[in-house]
C-alpha cells in the first residue's frame, strides 16, 4: 500500500537543497507588499509608482514560467536551477542598491526572471527524483514554501521595516542564494538534456505577454475596480493572446507548453481546482491582513503576527494531507480541506473590532489546517500518470494556473470589498459581506473538487494513460502509458 512506503532519501536530499534556494523567491513575492509606503517616502515618489515594485516582479515571474519547459529540456534541470539562482542573486543585489524607483523596479524585474524559472524547475526536479511515486508526500514537501510565503512574508517585512532599512528585504536574499547555489552544485545529481528542442519563438511571443497582460489587468482591478481602460484593455489583450496561443499550440507537435495535457483528467481537474482555489484561498489571504489593520486597527507587523496561527495550522496538516492523498486519493482530502476553510472563514463574517483575539487565533489555526489539506492534494494530482518528459510541461501549467487563479481571486475579492464599502458606507459591514463571499467561494471549490481522481487513482499511483508528448510519439511502439515510476 502506498501509505506504508517511505520516500527515497534521495528525494528528501533533493527537496532540501531546492527548498533552501527557493525560500528567497517565495518570501520576496509577498514581503515587499507591506513596505510600499516606506519605499515611496524613502525614494521620494508616489505609492502608485512604487506599486510597480510588486507588479513588475509578478509580471516578469509570470512571463518567464513558460520558458522553463524549453530550458529544462535543452540544458537540463540542474543547469537551469543554478543559472536561475545567479539571476535572482543579481536582481537582489541590484534592488538592494537601488537609488530611485526605476532602478528598484529594474532589479525586481531581474529577480522575477530568475524566480519564474526556479518555481516550476524545482517541482520538476523533485518529481523526477521521486520517479512519480508517492506524489502526495512529495507535494507536501514541494508546497511548503508556497504555503508559508504569503503568511510569513508580511511578518518578515514588518519586522524589517520596524527595526532595519527596507534594503534588508533584498540583502537577506544573498546568503540564501549563495548557499543554495553551493548546495545545488555539490548535491544535485546532474541530469543531461533530454533533447535539443528549438525555442518556440512564436509560442513564447503569444503566451508570455498574454500571461503578463492578464496579470497586469487583474493587478489594476485589485487597486481600482474593473470599469477602467487600464483594466479592461490588458484583460482583453491577455485573453486574446492566450486563446491565440491555444489555437497555435494545438497545431504544433512540440509547443512551448503542451496543452494536450488538459485531455489527461488528473492534470486538467487539478489545474482547474488550483485555479479556482485562488478565489477561496488567495482572496482571503489578501483580505485578512486588511481586516486586522483597518477594522482592528493593528499595525502591519501586528497583523502579520496575528496570522501566524494560520501558518502553524498549515504546517500541522501538510504532512498528513500528503499521506492521505497517497492512500485514499485527492478527492476526499481536498473536499474536506475546502469545507474546513469555509467553516473557518465564516466567523470573520461576524467578527468586529472587539472580537477575542484568542478566538480568532483558533479560527485561523483551523483555517491553516484546511489550507494544507487543499494545496497538497491538488498539486499532487496534476502529475498522476505522466511520463518523465511531460512533468516539466505539467509544472508550467500548474504554476500558471496557480498564479493566474491567485490574481483572479485577489482582484475579485478587492472589487467585492470596494463595492461593499461604497454600497454600505460602513467598513465593518463591507468586510462582513466580503467574508461571506469568501466563504461561498470555498464551498463552491469543495463542489468542484469532486471532479478530482479518487481512491482508484491513488491505489494505482497513476490516473490514466497520459497523452503522449512529441518526443514520446517517436517511440510510440514502446509506450504503454504506464506510470512514470516504470519509465524512469
Amino acid at each position: 500500500m502506498a501509505g506504508s512506503e517511505r520516500l527515497d532519501p534521495k528525494v528528501l536530499k533533493t527537496a532540501g537543497v531546492l527548498i533552501f534556494g527557493i525560500l528567497a523567491v517565495v518570501f520576496d513575492t509577498t514581503i515587499v507588499g507591506v513596505a510600499l509606503h516606506s519605499l515611496a517616502a524613502d525614494l521620494h515618489t508616489t505609492v502608485a509608482t512604487v506599486q510597480w515594485v510588486t507588479t513588475a516582479y509578478l509580471l516578469a515571474l509570470g512571463m518567464t514560467v513558460p520558458l522553463s519547459t524549453w530550458a529544462t529540456a535543452r540544458f537540463g534541470g540542474k543547469r537551469v536551477w543554478l543559472f536561475s539562482l545567479v539571476v535572482f542573486l543579481a536582481g537582489s543585489v541590484a534592488a538592494s542598491a537601488a537609488w530611485n524607483a526605476p532602478a528598484l523596479i529594474a532589479g525586481r524585474v531581474v529577480q522575477g526572471i530568475g524566480g519564474g524559472l526556479m518555481l516550476p524547475v524545482m517541482t520538476t526536479l523533485i518529481v523526477h527524483a521521486a520517479g512519480g511515486r508517492l506524489l502526495g508526500r512529495v507535494t507536501s514537501i514541494i508546497s511548503l514554501p508556497a504555503l508559508l510565503g504569503p503568511i510569513l512574508g508580511p511578518l518578515a517585512g514588518g519586522l524589517i521595516l520596524t527595526h532595519l532599512s527596507w534594503r534588508w528585504m533584498f540583502w537577506i536574499n544573498i546568503p540564501f542564494c549563495v548557499a543554495g547555489f553551493v548546495l545545488a552544485a555539490l548535491f544535485l545529481e546532474r541530469d543531461e538534456p533530454s533533447s535539443r528542442p528549438r525555442q518556440d519563438v512564436a509560442g513564447l511571443a503569444l503566451l508570455a505577454p498574454g500571461i503578463a497582460a492578464l496579470l497586469l489587468g487583474l493587478s489594476e482591478a485589485s487597486d481600482g475596480g474593473v470599469g477602467h481602460a487600464r483594466v479592461l484593455v490588458p484583460l482583453i489583450c491577455g485573453v486574446v493572446l492566450l486563446v491565440a496561443f491555444g489555437l497555435y499550440a494545438a497545431r504544433r507537435t512540440d509547443p512551448l507548453v503542451d496543452l494536450r495535457l488538459f485531455t489527461h483528467r488528473p492534470t486538467s481537474s487539478g489545474s482547474a481546482v488550483l485555479f479556482f482555489s485562488g478565489f477561496a484561498l488567495y482572496g482571503a489571504l489578501f483580505l485578512l491582513p486588511l481586516f486586522y489593520q483597518q477594522v482592528r486597527a493593528t499595525s502591519a507587523l501586528d497583523a502579520g503576527i496575528a496570522l501566524i496561527p494560520q501558518g502553524i495550522g498549515t504546517l500541522l496538516s501538510r504532512s498528513l494531507a500528503g499521506r492521505l492523498t497517497d492512500r485514499i486519493g485527492a478527492r476526499i482530502v481536498t473536499v474536506t480541506g475546502f469545507l474546513i476553510v469555509a467553516a473557518a472563514t465564516l466567523p470573520f463574517a461576524y467578527a468586529d473590532a472587539h472580537a477575542s483575539p484568542w478566538v480568532l487565533a483558533g479560527v485561523l489555526l483551523l483555517r491553516g489546517i484546511g489550507l494544507g489539506a487543499v494545496t497538497v492534494p491538488v498539486m499532487a494530482v496534476a502529475y498522476l500518470g505522466l511520463g518523465r518528459e511531460q512533468v516539466a510541461h505539467a509544472s508550467a501549467l500548474v504554476r500558471i494556473a496557480q498564479q493566474i487563479g491567485g490574481s483572479f481571486g485577489t482582484a475579485v475579492t478587492a472589487v467585492i470589498l470596494q463595492y461593499a464599502v461604497t454600497g454600505s458606507g460602513d467598513l465593518m459591514t463591507a468586510y462582513h459581506r466580503t467574508f461571506w463571499w469568501s466563504t461561498a467561494f470555498a464551498a463552491l471549490a469543495a463542489l468542484l473538487s469532486l471532479t478530482l481522481p479518487g481512491r482508484d487513482a491513488a491505489a494505482a499511483d497513476s490516473g490514466q494513460a497520459a497523452p503522449r508528448g512529441p518526443s514520446e510519439d517517436a517511440r510510440a511502439g514502446s509506450d504503454t502509458g504506464e506510470p512514470m515510476r516504470d519509465r524512469v
